[in-house]
């Protein structure tokens, strides 16, 4: 195998085990005789609690155990959940509401837990859940994202979550009154459903005083933190595993109420208790995505540069914080505010609300591409309104290269970039210049036909410090031990491909152990695209220490100074010696020599900057006038991701991020009813984009190496949805603006581009 820098495209090893069934997912490895947890959730969005009797359910048949939240809090549990709270513009603390484990007292949304039964099979559980006397008074319902409405908790006045700002509002304002020009546009964020293809799930089961939790989320040191603070247990009490995981996209990356029950119910027990939630529960109980509604505006001057930007947002929270929500349109939002253009007059404000409905988290991308749907959706009106074409209007605004490293308006360092080289290649490779052709195509078939482009920027998140561990075996294999978590992105490849460039050990002969809170004592788990870059960087440090470890012992063994001895990523080697080991015939010997010492090696590093991944996403797209139907028919993307590890992976990637992206664009849509009551709870109801839905996609890069990690790479997990929901809603108001369309928010499904349609012909009539 070559050298990293060559960038191989590699198949992912661990695809064929997934696709023969072989994956070990967490309801595939529940112990033996596990019981089954089954939860009561809430049939509707606000209510007191009027009577909760559980105990003819506790008398069902197979029933071990039946737990409320009083039960939880008379044994003494820390029975509620954590979410991070931001200040407020007058320097208070944004709400910190309690999120019980299970309602206490009142319930907020359809779906909140209301008690748990654990019986020997699931049908008993069921069964036993319609023994339950929940009686309740309901209480009005809101669900608009606005401040006032029916109170949710006594403690949060108008339902206001928080009041953030951010950037100088003063000077923004000044450079709105004296701007040539003012772009003003109210875009609409619809609230997803993340659906991953494994819903959530976990089980549990107890040795004496420890407790294990195999837990299908993102990562196991946040889980075992909280179940340890929760059941109030020394964490050296606690392991967590985290197996084969069918997708987390954000929303398995934080701590939910049903581990933390189970673990309890398990111990209460003194039997292993398995929970795996179904389609529907997970679509009323995942925290959802988006829901956000902004005013953005644009001040440019004469020539056409922008000089100030200002965003007002409602920010749905539901009914409760998540761990992450108050950050999500907040802070991170904030990360790419400005994108890739050069403007330092910026203000950013935002009110989260409260409603009745599922609380809202992270979402691939984590209010990235909230914050860049609301930019390119507005740098794409100001071009129509100034009379310039999309992509002039972002070269005159682009940061120029030689601007870098650039700060930008909120404070984040770019390190590297050549927007205006990228675009140009995405143009080329798009076909930009046969649009006209294409449309007058469609023209002649009836149909609409609009082009769509969206340059992003990327703010790399999450832990910046990661560990690496390589520990060679007595079977002459190699573990490597790390700190992130794969949720289906082909870690076990990239990390074992990685490790093999830098030592020529060949992949075959490196497992990668990840997941597990007792054999890896500290990691940041999987989020904001940073695994392969923090984990790779850890790896590199740990095979220079190997290098120095085993050189004093190989130049002994070739009788030769130390200082002699070169490796050359496959073996060691020195002028004079007819001795040129690899690295596994090196690790052979010292362990016939007894040198355990250099069989275990580890490092941990910290990245000194975040990476910016960014690029063009370019999308065409007919409308058919008749039906309102939108259909995606070319789709292209330019990246600069810098250095690639397994382009190939990269570009899975991408194609994964575009079609959450398009799916969010063209269909996906949660939908309450007046009374809060959940309308998409199933697939018939809740459209996921097919794969007749998305074109063959494009993928080219245009790297410009970062220099904020010593191998030049920039993350790429979620660099297709941050860039894909701009360029498709782009398109579609492309294609629907010369029928009078105006104002077009997502999702455009048939039924909402028809409605545009035929309001924009009742008002020109």
């Amino acid at each position: 195998m070559d050298k990293f820098g060559k960038s191989q495209s590699v198949k992912r090893s661990e695809d064929s085990r997934f696709l023969t069934g072989a994956g070990q997912y967490v309801d595939d490895i529940a112990p033996e005789g596990a019981l089954f947890a089954y939860f009561l959730r809430s049939p509707v969005a606000h209510a007191d609690i009027a009577q909760l009797d559980v105990s003819d359910a506790r008398d069902s048949e197979g029933v071990a155990c039946v737990l409320t939240q009083a039960d939880l809090l008379s044994a003494g549990l820390e029975a509620n959940l954590p979410g991070v709270r931001m200040d407020n513009r007058d320097g208070s603390k944004g709400a910190g509401p309690e999120r019980p484990l299970l309602a206490n007292g009142r319930v907020r949304y359809v779906g909140e837990p209301v008690a748990v039964i654990v019986a020997e099979t699931l049908d008993q559980a069921r069964d036993a859940a319609e023994a339950i006397l929940f009686d309740y008074e309901d209480r009005d319902v809101h669900l608009d994202l606005v401040r006032g409405g029916e109170q949710l908790h006594d403690d949060v006045p108008e339902n206001l979550a928080f009041d953030w700002g951010l950037g100088d509002e003063l000077a923004t304002e000044a450079a709105f009154a004296s701007a040539a020009h003012v772009v003003s546009l109210e875009i609409g964020d619809n609230r997803i459903i993340a659906n991953s293809m494994e819903p959530r799930g976990a089980f549990a089961e107890w040795d004496g005083d420890k407790v294990h939790l195999a837990n299908n989320g993102q990562g196991v040191w946040g889980p075992k933190g909280e179940l340890a603070r929760v059941l109030k247990l020394d964490e050296a009490n606690v392991r967590v595993t985290n197996p084969d995981t069918g997708g987390g996209f954000g929303m398995k990356g934080m701590i939910y109420q049903e581990p933390l029950i189970v673990a309890y119910a398990a111990k209460i027990i003194g039997k292993p208790v398995r929970w795996i939630g179904e389609r529907s529960e997970s679509m009323m109980s995942d925290n959802a995505g988006r829901d956000l509604v902004s005013v953005a505006e644009l001040a440019f001057d004469e020539n056409l540069k922008a000089t100030a930007y200002r965003v007002k947002s409602s920010a749905n929270m539901g009914a409760y914080n998540s761990q992450f929500a108050q950050a999500i349109q907040t802070n991170l939002f904030a990360r790419v505010l400005m994108g890739v253009y050069d403007v330092q007059s910026t203000w950013l404000q935002v009110d989260g609300i409260y409603t009745n409905t599922t609380p809202v988290d992270a979402y691939r991308g984590a209010g990235r591409p909230e914050a860049i749907y609301v930019l390119e959706r507005l740098m794409d009106r100001a071009a129509r309104e100034l009379g310039v074409s999309g992509y002039e209007l972002r070269r005159r605004n682009f940061i120029a290269p030689e601007a870098f490293p650039y700060k930008s308006a909120t404070n984040e360092t770019y390190d590297v970039g050549d927007f205006d080289r990228v675009l140009s290649r995405a143009e080329e490779f798009a076909d930009v210049a046969g649009f006209a052709t294409r449309k007058a195509q469609s023209a002649r078939s009836g149909k609409l036909r609009g082009a769509g482009l969206c340059y992003y920027i990327e703010s790399i998140l999450g832990d910046p410090s990661e560990s690496a561990r390589v520990e060679f075996n007595e079977d002459g294999t190699v573990s490597i031990y790390v700190g992130t978590q794969s949720n289906g992105q082909g870690h076990e490849t990239v990390y074992a491909q990685f490790l093999s460039d830098q030592t020529g050990i060949p992949t075959e002969m490196i497992e990668v152990v990840q997941g597990d809170s007792d054999r890896i004592k500290q990691g940041g788990g999987t989020g904001g695209s940073r695994s392969v870059t923090v984990q790779n960087t850890a790896t590199l440090a740990t095979v220079e220490t190997m290098i120095k470890a085993f050189v004093p012992y190989i130049a002994e063994k070739m009788g030769v100074d130390a200082e002699d001895v070169t490796f050359d990523d496959e073996q060691f080697r020195a002028d004079g010696s007819n001795l040129h080991p690899t690295f596994l015939e090196a690790a052979e010997m010292a362990r016939s020599d007894g040198r355990d010492d250099l069989m275990v090696h580890e490092e941990r590093t910290t990245l000194p900057a975040r990476s910016f991944p960014n690029g063009a996403h370019l999308a065409e797209v007919e409308v058919d006038p008749e039906t309102g139907q939108v259909t995606l028919e070319k789709y292209t993307v330019v990246d600069d991701f810098g250095n690639l590890i397994n382009p190939m992976l990269a570009e899975g990637q991408v194609h994964g991020g575009v079609a959450q992206g398009i799916g969010q664009a063209l269909m996906e849509h949660v939908v309450f009813d007046d009374e809060g009551q959940l309308l998409t709870a199933t697939f018939m109801d809740y459209a996921m984009p097919r794969a007749s839905d998305m074109p063959m996609i494009g993928f080219a890069t245009e790297a410009v190496p970062s220099t904020a990690n010593v191998m030049g790479m920039k993350g790429c997990g979620e660099a297709g949805t941050v860039g894909a929901m701009a360029a498709a809603a782009n398109a579609v108001q492309d294609a629907l603006w010369d029928a009078g369309v105006r104002q077009a928010d997502m999702p455009f499904t048939p039924h909402r581009v028809w409605q545009m349609l035929k309001e924009a012909k009742d008002t020109a009539a």
